[in-house]
C-alpha cells in the first residue's frame, strides 16, 4: 500500500513557518508532527472531494482519487503507529492554523468552475508538494525522534515526490 504524508496545499508553507517559532530548537516533537500531518492529510482529502464534486476533467478527477487513496492510507498507517506506541497526536498552533486557512482556500476554490477550478486546484497541489517534499526532508525527518516514524516519513517523501511529478503534469495539462 502506498504511503503519503501531509497534504494541505499551499497552506502548509505558512503553517511550517509559524511552527518554527513555537517549536523546540530542533523542530516540532513527533506527536506535534503527527498532528500536523494528520490534519494536513484530512485537509487535502477535503480538497480532493471538492475536486471530484466540481471537476469534469478526467485527469483532475484521477489525481483527486489518488490523493484520496494515498492520504487515507498514510493517515491510517500513522494512526496505527500512534496506537502501537500508545501516544496521541498533540494539537498545536500549526494544526490550528492549517484548519483556519484551509477554510479560506476551500472557499476560493469553490468560487471557481470549469477550467479555472481545474487550473487552481492543480496549481495548489503542485505548490504544496514542492514545499512539503522539502519540509519533510529538511525539517520533519531530522526532527523526528522515533525511528519507525522517521521511516514512515521517508516512505511518504518518496510517494510525495511522485505526486509532485503528477501535479506538475496536471498543471501543464490545465493551462
Amino acid at each position: 500500500m502506498r504511503k503519503t504524508l501531509l497534504a494541505a496545499g499551499s497552506l502548509f508553507v505558512a503553517a511550517i513557518s509559524m511552527s518554527a517559532h513555537a517549536a523546540k530548537a530542533d523542530g516540532p516533537s513527533d506527536v506535534e508532527i503527527a498532528h500536523i500531518a494528520y490534519t494536513a492529510g484530512q485537509i487535502d482529502i477535503r480538497y480532493a472531494h471538492l475536486a471530484l464534486s466540481l471537476s469534469e476533467n478526467p485527469d483532475v478527477r484521477d489525481f483527486a482519487q489518488t490523493m484520496l487513496r494515498d492520504h487515507k492510507a498514510v493517515n491510517d498507517a500513522a494512526l496505527g503507529l500512534l496506537d502501537k506506541l500508545e501516544v496521541a497526536p498533540k494539537d498545536n498552533a500549526t494544526s490550528q492554523s492549517l484548519v483556519k486557512q484551509a477554510a479560506a482556500k476551500r472557499a476560493e476554490l469553490k468560487s471557481l468552475s470549469g477550467t479555472a477550478f481545474d487550473r487552481a486546484y492543480a496549481q495548489n497541489e503542485l505548490a504544496y508538494h514542492q514545499f512539503v517534499n522539502k519540509t519533510i526532508e529538511e525539517s520533519f525527518i531530522p526532527a523526528a525522534d522515533n525511528q519507525e516514524f522517521k521511516e514512515l516519513l521517508g516512505v511518504a517523501l518518496k510517494t510525495f515526490q511522485a505526486h509532485e511529478g503528477h501535479a506538475e503534469h496536471l498543471v501543464e495539462s490545465t493551462e
